[in-house]
């Protein structure tokens, strides 16, 4: 079982959905989870447009949202779409007319804000229009900007309340025969976020796009997206994501690309870096050394898992599932694939040989590597190993000292033979 499969099977199901198509993306029934992220040029600047869609592609989005605020972002659409790399959502919020607008530039998809385009029968003529063209809409429900009939009846963006906005709006496509849909329930809070979508996953089999929406910028951002989209995602909810951050969007795909690779519910595309957290046997930097392997390697876009680790004795073993790993002795690197070591490095090639090789792995493969390593490779790394146990000992961290004590202090007290048992002060 490969390590997509592994991690997979060992969350929740996925929950079952409908289908549907944004472009030709599949999005639900049983569909790979999509990212997603928005454009934060201005719509009519097609080529600047163009490019940051181009840069979202290549960071993981498989779809892109794009503002249809004015009648100039249409027409940026209606060049942007047939250029794209991906498939492009039209995002509307009160003007109807900017979703017909959009409808004609040829996207493929809407976002609605129910709380934002309220009338029935505007909501009721884009509908008709985007189930004659074959496009769906997600229903963008947001508890900053809910129905203030909504507010009143529930007194606060609840749970409840976001879900009732969706199915309100739902209703109103089903009077026109539009069930292309996919729906949002988000919020900033990542409590509420969640609540909200495990009453949405209830109530709807419609696939649903999860997001916190206004995270803020990275790193909190980014914490506050892992935490609510991730949990969601364990659970088996969720069919589409898009991490909303005060930043390049670009890290909102990659965010999302390598959130859905960590489950195991993506197959790796670009680069996962490890490093140990470094401990008392460790000669190098660890820190540097994976910041410069990871600016080295990132751009490359090599859809391996590297390990960068302190130490020698144990580096290795411990990483032995990487792809590719580097480990730091005395003045010296030790290259190994799959926990084995085929080549030293000096301490200064470190980066450089760990880039070569990643390179050759991808394009030769694992056996073809192995069959390549230096002859001398493991006795060399075997004696700085021995080396180094000697110079710094079993326990460099003076661990089992610590534990040692502790067994003494608990004993002591325990038995009532220790100072605090007589009633004395502790001993130094």
């Amino acid at each position: 079982m490969g390590a997509m499969q592994l991690s997979s099977s060992l969350l929740t199901p996925r929950r079952s959905t409908r289908q549907i198509h944004v472009g030709g993306v599949a999005v639900g029934g049983g569909a790979p989870i999509s990212v997603q992220s928005m454009t934060t040029t201005k719509t009519a600047d097609v080529e600047g447009t163009l490019a940051q869609v181009y840069a979202l592609a290549a960071a993981g989005a498989d779809i892109v949202r794009c503002t249809c605020n004015e009648e100039a972002a249409a027409e940026g659409l209606a060049r942007i779409v047939p250029r794209s790399p991906v498939p492009i959502i039209a995002d509307i919020h009160f003007h109807h007319e900017m979703a017909l607008a959009a409808l004609e530039a040829g996207v493929h998809g809407l976002r609605l804000n129910p709380g934002n385009l309220r009338k029935e029968s505007e909501i009721k003529l884009v509908a008709s229009e985007a189930k004659d063209r074959g496009v769906p809409i997600r229903i963008g429900v947001n508890a900053g900007s809910l129905h203030p009939d909504l507010y009143k009846k529930y007194g606060a963006a609840t749970p409840e309340a976001l879900v009732e906005s969706a199915r309100m709006e739902l209703a109103y496509f089903e009077e026109v025969g539009f069930a292309d849909v996919k729906i949002s329930v988000k919020a900033s809070s990542v409590a509420l976020m969640i609540a909200a979508y495990r009453l949405a996953s209830e109530t709807f089999d419609h696939p649903l796009h999860l997001g916190v929406t206004e995270a803020g910028p990275p790193p909190a951002g980014l914490l506050k997206g892992t935490a609510g989209i991730g949990a969601l995602l364990a659970e088996g909810i969720g069919d589409t994501i898009r991490y909303s951050l005060t930043a390049d969007p670009v890290e909102e795909a990659r965010a999302g690309r390598q959130l859905l690779e960590s489950l195991g519910l993506r197959e790796r595309k670009g680069l996962d870096l490890i490093a140990c957290p470094s401990c008392g046997r460790a000669q190098v930097d660890v820190i540097a050394v994976a910041k410069e392997a990871q600016a080295a390697l990132e751009n490359l876009n090599l859809p391996i898992q590297v390990a960068v680790m302190g130490c020698v004795v144990n580096g290795p073993g411990e990483a032995r599932s990487a792809d590719l790993g580097i480990a730091a002795g005395k003045q010296k690197g030790h290259l190994f694939i799959k926990g084995k070591i085929v080549r030293v490095v000096p301490e200064s090639e470190m980066v450089g040989a760990l880039v070569a090789e990643a390179e050759r792995l991808v394009s030769e493969g694992v056996e073809a590597r192995l069959a390549a390593a230096d002859a001398d490779a493991e006795a060399e790394a075997e004696a700085d190993r021995r080396a180094m146990l000697d110079e710094r000992g079993p326990d460099p961290n003076a661990s089992e000292v610590r534990i040692d004590r502790i067994r003494k202090r608990v004993h002591e007290e325990g038995d009532g033979s220790g100072a605090a048992g007589q009633g004395g002060g502790a001993a130094p």
